[in-house]
């Protein structure tokens, strides 16, 4: 098993939960603590976390978009997608609680997991 699959099995044995509307988010030194588990991700204003990710033509990276859409919908979280030719950004954030939360990066991990079985 390539370390790839194996941090996807063991990330993918989590998975994101609804959170309530009272839920506070994330406190920027959480943020700080766990933004380097996750190469290449940034977090923007300590709101939402950002990565781009390139391919070498357009269909590749709709092809992202769509294991990507299709992950978003058995965890119930959705990012924001931008899909360009080469190019596809994600934005996480929890819309509930206009902010980060566990689900973000956990996301995050999943959609890197993603990323590196291509």
């Amino acid at each position: 098993m390539r370390k790839a699959e194996i941090v996807y099995t063991v990330a993918m044995a989590k998975h994101c939960i609804p959170c309530e509307i009272s839920a506070a988010s994330m406190l920027a030194k959480e943020i700080s603590f766990r933004l380097p588990a996750l190469p290449g991700w940034r977090a923007e204003n300590n709101h939402h976390l950002i990565k781009d990710f390139k391919f070498s033509d357009f269909k590749s990276a709709l092809e992202f978009v769509n294991k990507v859409g299709s992950l978003a919908e058995e965890e119930g979280h959705h990012p924001d997608i931008e899909l360009a030719w080469g190019k596809v950004t994600i934005k996480l954030f929890t819309h509930s609680i206009s902010g980060l939360s566990e689900n973000d990066f956990l996301m995050a991990e999943f959609i890197e997991a993603l990323a590196n079985k291509n």
